[in-house]
């Protein structure tokens, strides 16, 4: 069944309104009418079975009904953080990387990112990968829609990484000389609702500068397998061992 991701928090109201794309969605892709029934998901979370009431030249008004109680959220919160990639790759990332359940996805401008971050061009970029990842988060019913940042560099990442409880560098060359634990030996100390930021480099990888930056600033290297990743599919990788570690082992 399809829902849509709401810009207000439940205050105990009955109904929502609903516009814009989401009403074009409805009317004109979905073609509903009168008494059909989808989800909405409030800014907090809440999640309503709602039918729709009545529709108007601009929006649709839909009737609370029920209230979904399974939790379909990961137990902690997961921050990707990419070295700026070049092409499409950030959009595959926010994509999928929302059907894995990140809460977060915050780009950085690294030594070795191809592309150049034009400002001029900034704003549409950044509100393209934030519908790409609404679109993704209501096709795999997540309760709670990613937040995506607009590119910042790397001293703001570690800025940011202040209020973290883990910290994590997916390191290629960790990865070539053996290093296999870190990671799993992470996992198993997480708790519920901790909070995680993993780095991860664009094409070229990080430089050794920038690794030990973050290293000083009390980030762990980790390999992830014996195989060398790509920039867009090891950030998946990793959620879907944090999902696996956190969901289907218990």
């Amino acid at each position: 069944m399809q829902r849509y991701f709401l810009n207000e928090t439940y205050n105990g109201q009955n109904s929502v309104i609903l516009s814009d794309d989401d009403y074009h969605h409805i009317i004109h892709v979905m073609r509903m009418k009168e008494g059909a029934t989808f989800w909405v998901v409030f800014s907090n979370s809440k999640t309503a079975l709602v039918s729709l009431e009545s529709i108007n030249d601009t929006t649709i008004k839909a009737k609370i009904m029920d209230w979904e109680k399974d939790d379909k959220e990961l137990p902690v919160h997961v921050t990707i953080a990419s070295g700026l990639p070049k092409g499409d790759k950030l959009e595959w990332i926010v994509q999928k990387g929302t059907e894995l359940g990140a809460t977060e996805f915050t780009p950085f401008i690294a030594e070795r990112s191809i592309v150049k971050w034009e400002k001029k061009k900034a704003e549409k970029k950044v509100q393209r990968w934030k519908k790409i990842a609404k679109e993704a988060a209501e096709q795999s019913h997540r309760q709670l829609l990613p937040i995506v940042q607009s590119p910042v560099n790397l001293k703001e990442i570690v800025t940011y990484s202040q209020s973290f409880e883990w910290k994590i560098l997916a390191f290629e060359e960790a990865a070539k000389e053996g290093e296999k634990s870190q990671f799993a030996h992470i996992l198993s100390e997480m708790k519920q609702g901790d909070r995680i930021l993993i780095v991860f480099g664009p094409e070229g990888g990080i430089t050794d500068q920038e690794k030990d930056f973050l290293v000083q600033n009390d980030f762990k290297l980790c390999g992830l397998g014996p195989r060398i990743l790509r920039t867009e599919t090891a950030p998946l990788y990793t959620l879907a061992a944090i999902s696996y570690h956190f969901e289907l082992l218990r």
